[in-house]
C-alpha cells in the first residue's frame, strides 16, 4: 500500500465493520476522509480517494483533453523545451512536438471548475486546509501527459520548489484520467518526506532531490508506487517527494493536476504566485 485509500463514492455510507489490516478504509461521510485517512495523510503526506469523479465528468474530462492534445491547443509545454531526460534535443528533431502539458487547465472546459467545487473534493480539502479554500490559477491547473516513445523522466521534487507563498502549506491534487502505473509514468512517492528538513545540497540547482547524492539513497528506496485507476484522485502535500519514469507503453497517459492553499497562506506579493488569479472554491464561507 502507498497512500492512505477512500473507498469508491459508490460504496454505502454504512458498512459492516472490516478488517483493518486489509487496508481498505470504509467511507462513513462519503463528502469527507475518515479520522484514519486523515491520521495517514499526516503521516506519509498523501491520501488516495478512488472513484471521486463520476463516469460523465471523467468523459468530458478526457475526450476534452485528447482533443486539445491533438490539436495542441495553446498554451503547451512541450517535452523538448525542458531537456529532462528521455526528452527529444529540440522542437525540430524527431518528437520535438510532444507535448508534455496542456497549461490552463481550469479555462480549457468548465468541467474542471464544476469538478472541484463539489462537495466531495471541496469538504476533502477543507479538512486539509481550513474552512476557506483558495485555487492558486499560476501553479499546476495543467493536464499532464506521458506519451509513448518521448516522453521524460520527472526527477524526485517538492512542488513546493518554485513556488512563492508565506508557508510551504499546500495540497496537490491529482486526477487520473486513465489507468496509472509505475510502467507508464505514474508517480512515485517517498511517504513522510512531508515533515522531513533538507540542506539545500540535497538538491542540484534545479532543485531536484540528488540520486546520486549516498546519504539522499536510503530514503529514496522507501518509495511507494502510486497505482491509479480512472476516477481515482491523489491529495499530496506539497513537500512530499515524488518523481515519475517515462511511458515506456503504447498507450499516452493523462492526468489533471491543481493546487490549492489555505485563505491564511496567501502568495508572496511581487512573486510568480501572485501573478495570476486565484479562485476561491469555497463560497459563502467566512
Amino acid at each position: 500500500m502507498t497512500c492512505a485509500q477512500s473507498a469508491p463514492l459508490r460504496v454505502a455510507a454504512k458498512q459492516t465493520p472490516h478488517d483493518p489490516s486489509s487496508g481498505d478504509h470504509i467511507v462513513t461521510e462519503i463528502n469527507r476522509f475518515t479520522l484514519d485517512e486523515l491520521a495517514a495523510f499526516d503521516r506519509d503526506g498523501c491520501v488516495i480517494a478512488r472513484g471521486l469523479i463520476d463516469r460523465e465528468a471523467l468523459r468530458q474530462m478526457r475526450e476534452l483533453s485528447l482533443d486539445h492534445l491533438r490539436r495542441e491547443v495553446p498554451p503547451v509545454e512541450f517535452e523538448a523545451e525542458l531537456h529532462y531526460p528521455g526528452a527529444p534535443p529540440s522542437l525540430e528533431s524527431q518528437g520535438g512536438r510532444t507535448v508534455r502539458r496542456l497549461k490552463q487547465a481550469h479555462s480549457r472546459g468548465y468541467v474542471f471548475t464544476e469538478w472541484m467545487l463539489q462537495p466531495a473534493v471541496r469538504e476533502r480539502l477543507q479538512q486539509l486546509l481550513g474552512p476557506r479554500v483558495i485555487c492558486p490559477l499560476a501553479h499546476h491547473n495543467s493536464i499532464m501527459t506521458k506519451q509513448p516513445r518521448y516522453s521524460s523522466d520527472t526527477g524526485w521534487h517538492q512542488d513546493i520548489r518554485y513556488w512563492s507563498f508565506e508557508r510551504p502549506e499546500l495540497v496537490s491534487v491529482w486526477i487520473a484520467l486513465g489507468e496509472e502505473y509505475a510502467a507508464n509514468g505514474g508517480l512515485w512517492v517517498i511517504p513522510g518526506s512531508h515533515r522531513l528538513s533538507f540542506r539545500p545540497d540535497q538538491f542540484d540547482s534545479a532543485k531536484f532531490f540528488r540520486e546520486d547524492l549516498p546519504e539522499n539513497q536510503p530514503l529514496i528506496a522507501t518509495r511507494r508506487e502510486i497505482t491509479l485507476s480512472p476516477g481515482d484522485v491523489l491529495f499530496f502535500h506539497c513537500l512530499a517527494l515524488h518523481a515519475a519514469a517515462r511511458n515506456q507503453t503504447d498507450e499516452t497517459k493523462l492526468s489533471v493536476v491543481f493546487t490549492f492553499r489555505p485563505e491564511s497562506n496567501p502568495p508572496v506579493a511581487g512573486s510568480r504566485s501572485a501573478a495570476s488569479p486565484e479562485m476561491i472554491i469555497t463560497p459563502g464561507v467566512v
